[in-house]
C-alpha cells in the first residue's frame, strides 16, 4: 500500500517542497519516522535552473546498516547502486503452480537479476534486463516519494487511497478465490497503513458474500483506523486474538490475507507478528493445500520481505498472491507464487511519466489486473460450488417464456457480458453436430430469433435438418437455459427490417462476407470493405445480401440452476397434447 510519512517533509519554499517530494537522500527512507531531515545542498540563484540538489538524511532508530545513493527519475540525476548476495538456499514455493512475474519472457534467477543490477546503474524504476517493455519495479524510496506526490499536489488523501487500495485486494482475491469455494477468509493486520488496507479489505470482502474474521494485535487510537474498526464492527466482522486461531489454520480458514508490513519495513518482524508470520509459511514443496494452511494473499509486498531484495531472512515466505499497489515494488522480482496482480487504479498519468512507469491496462472497470501469465495450469482443479440461489417448482413460472424473460433481465440487470450470446448446435443429414456461439436478436410466444448468411454452414445444416439445439449461460447467477425446437427461416420483411436497423458497417460486413467459405487472407475482406464504403459513402441504402434470420420454435426448455455440491436445480419444460387438445406445458425435476 502507499504508505505515508505526513509532514515528515517541511521546507520554506514550495520548490524545496517539491524537490522533497520526488527526491530522496538514501535508501534507508524510513516512513514512520518522524526526524527526517531534510538539507538543500544548493538551490538554484538564476530564474532558468529549476531544480537544485537535495539530499535527505533519515535518522529513524530502524534504518538498515548499509547507505545506500539516491534515487530519482530526472536525467540529471544519477545513482550508483550496489546489491550483497544472498539467498544461500533456493526459495521454497507454496503452489505446485509456479508464476512468472516478468510479462512475456522467461522467469530468471535471483542471482542472475542481482548480478545485471550490481553491473549496471540501477535507474529508480527497475526494469525486466530481458525485454526493454516489460513492467516497471520501484525501489523504497520511490514509493514513498510517489506517496508523497499524490497526497500533496495531486490531493489525495490517505484514507482514500486506502479505501482504493483494500477495494483492489478484495477484487484480487474474488478474482482467483471464487466466494463459493473458498469463503473462509482470516485477515491478519498490522499496525500501519498496510495494516489498515487488510481492514478495508476485510469490509469489501464481506461485502462480496465472503465469511472475513480478522487479527488486529496492534490497534492504533488514530481515527482512520479507529473508524474503519467500527465499520467492521457494525458489520459483526469478528476480531480474533492470536490465541483464538486454531492449530490448523486451515480448519477455519481458506485463505489468509497477509496485510502485516509494508513497504516501510525493515528488520525482523516482532511478537506476534513473528508468530503469525511462521504459521502461514511452508516449508516444504507440497503446497499450502497439502501443508494444512490456507492460501495466503500479501498486500503490496511478502510480509517480513526486503522491500527491495525479497526474503533476506531466508524464511521461506512465498504467498500464493501478491497484490501489488501502485506499482510493483523491487521485490516483486523475487515472487514466483501463482498469481501476481496489480491494484490501486489511481496513478495519474504525470507520476507515470515523471517516473517512466510501465505498468499493464487495467481491463474495463476492474480495479486489478493480472501480470504476467501462470506458467502451469491445472484444469481439474479450476471448480466452482455454486451458492446463492435457487430454483423450485414453486417459484417457477408456468410458461417457459416467461420464466426465460425473468432470469434474460435478471442477467441484463446484473451487467452480464453480452447476455444474449447463445449456443447454437445443429447437425447435418447425417447427424454430424457442430455449434457456435450467436446473439439472440428476438423472442416471443413464437420462438427465439437469431440472424445469419444464409450461405453459411448452419444454414446449410439447418436446410438438411431443421433441428436445433441454443445454450444460454449467465456466470453472474450461475444459470443455464437448454431450449430444443424445429427451425424456419422468418419472413423476408422481418430480415429486411432488422438488416437496415444495423449499423451501416455491420450491413457492408454482411456483404462483404461470404460466411465460411474459404479465402486466401484477411486483405481480401478489407479490400472488398473499402471498395463498397466507397460505393456507398453518399449514404444510399445498403441491400440486404443472401442474409436473413431463423426462429426457433421450442418443444423443450430446461433450466439449470447452479447449486451447492452438484445438487444442481433442473426444471424441465415439455411442450405435449392429448387428442387434439390444445399443447400444453409440463413440468419435470431431472436429477442433477
Amino acid at each position: 500500500m502507499v504508505i505515508t510519512n505526513r509532514g515528515l517533509l517541511s521546507s520554506s519554499s514550495s520548490c524545496s517542497h517539491l524537490l522533497s517530494l520526488i527526491c530522496c537522500g538514501s535508501e534507508k527512507w524510513a516512513p514512520r519516522s518522524k526526524r527526517l531531515q531534510c538539507r538543500i545542498s544548493s538551490l538554484a540563484q538564476s530564474s532558468s535552473t529549476q531544480f537544485g540538489k537535495l539530499s535527505c538524511q533519515s535518522l529513524d532508530q530502524h534504518n538498515l546498516s548499509a547507505r545506500r545513493p539516491a534515487v530519482a527519475n530526472w536525467s540529471s540525476l544519477t545513482c550508483q547502486a550496489s546489491r550483497k548476495e544472498h539467498y544461500s538456499k533456493p526459495l521454497i514455493l507454496r503452489s505446485q503452480c509456479q508464476f512468472t512475474t516478468f510479462a512475456g519472457s522467461s522467469q530468471i534467477s535471483h542471482k542472475t537479476v542481482q548480478a545485471q543490477a550490481a553491473a549496471s546503474t540501477m535507474p529508480s524504476t527497475v526494469q525486466n534486463s530481458q525485454e526493454s517493455d516489460s513492467i516497471s519495479y520501484i525501489s523504497q524510496a520511490n514509493a514513498a516519494a510517489i506517496d508523497e506526490l499524490l497526497m500533496g499536489p495531486l490531493g489525495f488523501s490517505v484514507d482514500q487511497l486506502m479505501e482504493l487500495a483494500g477495494l483492489s485486494v478484495a477484487t484480487a482475491v474474488a478474482e482467483v478465490y471464487g466466494v463459493g469455494t473458498y469463503p473462509r477468509v482470516l485477515v491478519i493486520c498490522g499496525p500501519g497503513n498496510n495494516g489498515g488496507d487488510g481492514l478495508v479489505a476485510a469490509r469489501h470482502l464481506h461485502h462480496f458474500g465472503y465469511k472475513p474474521s480478522i487479527v488486529y494485535p496492534k490497534r492504533t487510537d488514530k481515527p482512520l483506523y479507529k473508524g474503519l474498526v467500527t465499520q467492521l464492527e457494525s458489520l459483526a466482522i469478528p476480531f480474533l486474538s492470536e490465541s483464538d486461531l486454531p492449530p490448523l489454520l486451515k480448519d477455519n480458514y481458506d485463505i489468509v490475507v497477509d496485510a502485516m508490513f509494508g513497504f516501510s519495513f525493515k528488520g525482523k518482524p516482532r511478537p506476534p507478528f513473528d508468530t503469525l508470520l511462521n504459521r502461514i509459511t511452508i516449508r516444504n514443496e507440497a503446497g499450502a493445500e497439502n501443508a494444512g494452511s490456507p492460501f495466503v494473499v500479501s498486500v503490496d509486498i511478502p510480509s517480513g520481505w526486503h522491500v527491495e531484495e525479497g526474503d533476506t531472512e531466508e524464511t521461506g515466505f512465498m504467498p500464493d498472491m501478491l497484490v501489488s499497489l501502485t506499482a510493483p515494488k523491487s521485490c516483486a522480482k523475487y515472487f514466483t507464487g501463482a498469481h501476481h496482480f496489480l491494484g490501486g487504479r489511481f496513478v495519474p498519468p504525470a507520476v507515470v511519466k515523471t517516473y517512466g512507469l510501465k505498468l499493464p491496462a487495467y481491463p474495463g472497470t476492474s480495479m486489478c489486473v493480472r501480470i504476467g501469465k501462470q506458467t502451469s495450469i491445472d484444469v481439474a482443479s479450476l471448480r466452482e460450488n455454486y451458492v446463492g440461489h435457487e430454483l423450485t417448482e414453486e417459484q417457477a413460472n408456468p410458461d417457459p417464456l416467461k420464466q426465460f424473460q425473468a432470469w434474460f433481465e435478471d442477467a441484463v440487470s446484473a451487467g452480464v457480458y453480452e447476455p444474449n450470446a447463445m449456443t447454437l448446435a445443429t447437425a447435418d443429414a447425417d447427424g454430424k453436430p457442430s455449434a457456435r456461439l450467436v446473439l439472440l436478436k428476438g423472442y416471443d410466444e413464437r420462438g427465439f430469433v437469431w440472424f445469419t448468411n444464409y450461405g453459411s454452414r448452419k444454414a446449410a445444416e439447418l436446410e438438411a435438418n431443421p433441428r436445433a439445439a441454443l445454450v444460454f449461460f449467465w456466470d453472474k447467477y450461475n444459470r443455464s437455459v437448454r431450449i430444443e425446437g424445429s427451425v424456419e427461416k422468418i419472413s423476408r420483411m422481418e430480415s429486411e427490417t432488422y438488416f437496415h436497423s444495423r449499423p451501416r458497417g455491420s450491413q457492408l460486413g454482411a456483404n462483404v462476407s461470404s460466411q465460411s467459405s474459404v479465402i486466401e487472407g484477411r486483405h481480401i475482406l478489407e479490400q472488398c470493405y473499402k471498395d463498397l464504403l466507397e460505393k456507398y459513402n453518399d449514404g444510399s441504402a445498403i441491400p440486404m445480401p443472401n442474409w436473413g434470420g431463423y426462429r426457433l420454435h421450442p418443444v423443450t426448455v430446461e433450466f439449470w440452476q447452479g447449486r451447492e455440491s452438484r445438487l444442481h436445480d433442473r426444471l424441465r419444460y415439455t411442450l405435449t397434447s392429448k387428442d387434439g387438445e390444445e399443447p400444453t406445458w409440463i413440468i419435470e425435476r431431472l436429477a442433477p
